[in-house]
């Protein structure tokens, strides 16, 4: 088997005791985001298996995106990520900051 070197370990374990691999994230090509591609690529972020200038490479995503749903789950959890979830906070902090 042939395995291919790349930067930066190739497993991590999370905080809840499952082993993260590079074969769990989501392929490069994806354009489609649902919630739970967007929680893996931050669990690897947070566990340190990629970099963020990887990620935004790899996945064509900008620091801001990257940072808002890092900020989504430090705040509100991985159930924050999916996109109605996300609108319904977005609109609370909209109406906070009017008052």
């Amino acid at each position: 088997m042939y395995l291919r070197k790349v930067d930066g370990p190739r497993a991590v374990t999370l905080p809840d005791g499952t082993i993260m691999t590079r074969a769990d994230l989501p392929p490069e090509n994806t354009r489609r985001w649902v919630a739970s591609r967007k929680a893996a690529v931050v669990r690897a972020l947070d566990a340190r298996l990629i970099g963020e200038e990887e990620a935004m490479s790899k996945y064509s995503l900008s620091f801001e995106e990257l940072q808002a749903w890092r900020e989504a789950v430090v705040q509100h959890g991985e159930i924050a990520l999916k996109a109605t979830t996300c609108q319904r906070y977005r609109q609370l902090k909209v109406e906070a900051d009017k008052v």
